[in-house]
């Protein structure tokens, strides 16, 4: 797990149809804090460890800078801190989830990734409505072997502004 390569072995559309009941969404899993999230393994375009960043001056504190990813500077984002975790050292574990956020390639670090599986479309329950700030970016709740994945949407967790703000990252950078 963890090469581009293999991801784009076992990447697929959704198995079967929107309406199907056996439809199959492939995920990639990953841990943040204590939480294990999914992301949709449509947005992914790769996950590589982690490596030195770029700092650029006056960063939102959720970026944690930009790195050149075959010539091409790619923003970085804490996910702890975007979701008011406390920052934490890059460890051996340490990856960065390549995503499509609407227009924009974007980095998520992690602290670590588990697997790609294999998730029942109607298995996936709305995620509850605890708090409006988490909801926002929470789209579903899966549940694998008595675990509860978090489907993250990084479309809403990473609103208009914020993208800007991200993109603006990139651009100081170049």
């Amino acid at each position: 797990m963890g090469t581009s390569a293999q991801l784009e072995q076992t990447a697929s559309t959704k198995i079967g149809s929107q309406g199907n009941s056996d439809a199959l969404l492939q995920i990639v899993t990953f841990q943040v804090g204590a939480e294990v999230f999914a992301l949709d393994i449509l947005k992914v375009h790769e996950i590589i460890r982690f490596q030195r960043l770029t700092r650029v001056p006056n960063l939102p504190s959720y970026v944690e800078g930009v790195l050149n990813l075959r010539g091409k500077v790619i923003p970085v984002v804490g996910l702890r801190q975007r979701m008011g975790l406390e920052r934490k050292e890059p460890t051996g574990t340490t990856k960065i989830i390549v995503a499509s956020v609407k227009d924009n390639v974007l980095g998520f670090m992690v602290d670590s990734v588990s697997e790609v599986l294999r998730l029942r479309a109607d298995t996936i329950e709305p995620a509850p409505r605890l708090s409006e700030n988490r909801q926002r970016y929470i789209s579903g709740v899966g549940k694998v072997n008595e675990q509860l994945l978090l489907l993250l949407d990084l479309d809403k967790l990473l609103s208009q502004g914020t993208q800007a703000e991200v993109s603006a990252t990139k651009a100081a950078a170049v």
